[in-house]
C-alpha cells in the first residue's frame, strides 16, 4: 500500500510530535504490509476506506434530501478530515468553540460555523478576527448583548445565526419573543449580517427507536418554526435553518424545516450510537474508528489486562465494545488510568501481546484524548494526522 503522503511531509505537519519515539516508529513503518498491526498502542486508528464510505453515504443522503451538509468537526477536531468532508461535498464544517475554529482556520479550513454562543468582549474580538480572516465564518448568538459585543468588535461584516432552544434547554432563545429581541439587536448593528437560525436537539440523537426520535424532532421543529416566524416579523431574514445530527437525519429531512444539517459522528460511529440506532437507516454507517490496545498481562484466570484505560477513552456513555472477533462477547471494564480489564473468551486462549480493537463508547470526547490519528487501509498504515484542535475548549 502506497502511503497517502511522504513521511517527510507528515513529519513537517506533526512538528515536535514527530520526534516522540512512538510516532517516529510509526512513521518508519508507514506503508509497509502489516504495519497496521505495528502501531504503538493505545492508538486511535481510522479505517480510511470505511471513513470515506461513511462520508460519501451522508453526502448522498443530504443531496437526495436537498439539504446542505455541514459536518460537525467537534467529532474529530482534525483539519485533514474536515478537508476530506468538504472535498466530498460538504459546504463547510461546524466547530463547537472558538478555540476549535481558530485551530482549524490556522490549518487552512475557511468555511466554519461556531455552534456555541459566546459571551464577553474578548471572545467577540476573537470572533471578529476569524470573520475578517476566513472566506465564510459564521457564529450563533442567543442574547441581545452578544449582538452588541460582536457589533462593537467588528471591523467588517460578521455573519450571525440566532440559536433557538428546541427543547434541550442548554442554549438558545427559549421562546419566540426572545428570538425577536435578538433579531432586532442584530439588525441594529451595521456590521452584523443575520443569516438565519440554528435549532439543535442534542438530547434526541441517542434516543432508541426511529419513531421516538421522529416525535421529538417534530415537537422541536414546532418551536423552531415559531421562532422563525417571530424573527421574520421583526424584519430579520431567515435564509439558513441549520441543526440536526447523526441520529435524527431521517426525521430532520422528513420534517422539511432545516435546510442545513450538522451530523458529525456518522463518519466514525461509536457504541452509544450503535446501541440507540440499531438497524434504523440513521445507523447504517460503519465503525470506521477503533481504539487499538494490547494485552499486557494474562496472569489472572478470569480476565486479561489491556494497556487502554481511563486515559484512552471517554468515560461518559457506555463502556467501550470489543470488536476483535474472539473477544466480541467479552465485557470491558476500566481498570485504572492506564489499564482496561477484558473478560477472557470462553474456550479460547488469550495471548500476551495480542492486539484488541474496541469501539469507543462516545466518539467525540474519546478522539479529543489523542494528539494524532492513524489512517489505515487494508493491513497498512497509510498516514498520520495531527489533531490540531485537541483540547481547544476555550
Amino acid at each position: 500500500m502506497i502511503p497517502l503522503r511522504p513521511a517527510e511531509a507528515i513529519r513537517l505537519e506533526l512538528g515536535a510530535l514527530a520526534d516522540r519515539p512512538h510516532v517516529a516508529f510509526a512513521l518508519s513503518v508507514l506503508g509497509r504490509p502489516g504495519s497496521r498491526d505495528l502501531i504503538p498502542t493505545p492508538a486511535a486508528v481510522i479505517d480510511l476506506d470505511a471513513f470515506d464510505r461513511n462520508v460519501a453515504k451522508m453526502a448522498a443522503r443530504a443531496a437526495e434530501a436537498g439539504l446542505a451538509l455541514r459536518p460537525h468537526a467537534k467529532s474529530h477536531k482534525c483539519a485533514a478530515l474536515a478537508r476530506r468532508q468538504i472535498d466530498a461535498g460538504a459546504v463547510g464544517v461546524c466547530a463547537a468553540k472558538l478555540g476549535e475554529a481558530e485551530a482549524l482556520a490556522a490549518a487552512g479550513i475557511g468555511q466554519i460555523l461556531v455552534t456555541s454562543p459566546i459571551a464577553g468582549a474578548v471572545n467577540a474580538a476573537r470572533a471578529a478576527r476569524l470573520a475578517a480572516e476566513l472566506p465564510d465564518f459564521r457564529i450563533v448568538i442567543d442574547h441581545p448583548d452578544a449582538a452588541a459585543e460582536l457589533g462593537g468588535a467588528a471591523a467588517g461584516p460578521i455573519q450571525v445565526l440566532i440559536d433557538i432552544d428546541v427543547g434541550m434547554g442548554r442554549t438558545g432563545c427559549h421562546d419566540p419573543a426572545q428570538a425577536a429581541d435578538v433579531a432586532r439587536a442584530v439588525l441594529a448593528q451595521p456590521n452584523l449580517r443575520l443569516l438565519g437560525v440554528q435549532g439543535y436537539g442534542g438530547s434526541w440523537q441517542h434516543m432508541p427507536g426511529a419513531n421516538g426520535r421522529a416525535a421529538a424532532v417534530a415537537e422541536g421543529m414546532k418551536a423552531l418554526t415559531a421562532a422563525i416566524a417571530a424573527i421574520r416579523d421583526a424584519g430579520g431574514a431567515v435564509d439558513v435553518v441549520t441543526g440536526g445530527g447523526t441520529g435524527t437525519f431521517a426525521a430532520d429531512a422528513a420534517q422539511g424545516v432545516l435546510n442545513e444539517v450538522q451530523p458529525g459522528s456518522y463518519a466514525f460511529m461509536d457504541r452509544e450510537y450503535r446501541d440507540a440506532l440499531g438497524s434504523d437507516p440513521d445507523g447504517a454507517f460503519e465503525q470506521s474508528v477503533t481504539i487499538v490496545s494490547t494485552v499486557i498481562s494474562t496472569n489472572h484466570p478470569r480476565w486479561v489486562t489491556l494497556d487502554a484505560g481511563l486515559k484512552a477513552f471517554s468515560t461518559e456513555g457506555p463502556a467501550p465494545a470489543p470488536l476483535t472477533e474472539k473477544f466480541a462477547d467479552c465485557a470491558y471494564r476500566f481498570f485504572g488510568d492506564e489499564h482496561g480489564m477484558l473478560a477472557r473468551p470462553q474456550g479460547q486462549s488469550a495471548v500476551r501481546g495480542e492486539r484488541i480493537s474496541l469501539a469507543p463508547g462516545h466518539i467525540d470526547p474519546t478522539l479529543d484524548r489523542y494528539d494524532i490519528l492513524h489512517l489505515a487501509s487494508g493491513d497498512a498504515l497509510v498516514d498520520i494526522l495531527r489533531v490540531e484542535a485537541r483540547g481547544a475548549s476555550q
